[in-house]
């Protein structure tokens, strides 16, 4: 960032900062992937409160072909396997987990 550039600016009274300044929430050590009912799997950061699971730092695992879900698990960075970033935090109702599967802080990222 050069000299010239604002780190931040400020609207009707309101600060904002640059999206590139916000540092990425850490690491909770509650990495999971989680299977939730109607098929989706996501992997985050697990949070629970209130009847609601929180996933921070979560990927979606869109797809992957030929290697099981047993090969997802070990390897989520197989040519085989698509993942995709999900912007914010995933919030899924507690009733809808089906099962989930601890893994470590880097999974799929």
């Amino acid at each position: 960032m050069s000299n010239n550039t604002p780190t931040t600016i400020t609207i009707d009274d309101v600060k904002y900062v640059r999206a590139d300044s916000v540092p990425a929430p850490a690491p909770n050590g509650n990495r999971a992937v989680v299977v939730v009912n109607k098929g989706w799997i996501f992997a985050g950061d697990v949070t629970e409160e209130n009847g609601r699971i929180y996933l921070d730092r979560a990927v979606w695992v869109f797809r992957w072909s030929t290697i099981g879900f047993a090969g997802v698990i070990e390897n989520p960075k197989s040519d085989k396997v698509t993942l995709r970033s999900m912007p914010g935090r995933v919030d899924i109702p507690t009733h809808a987990e089906v099962y989930r599967v601890p893994v470590h802080d880097q999974w799929g990222l």
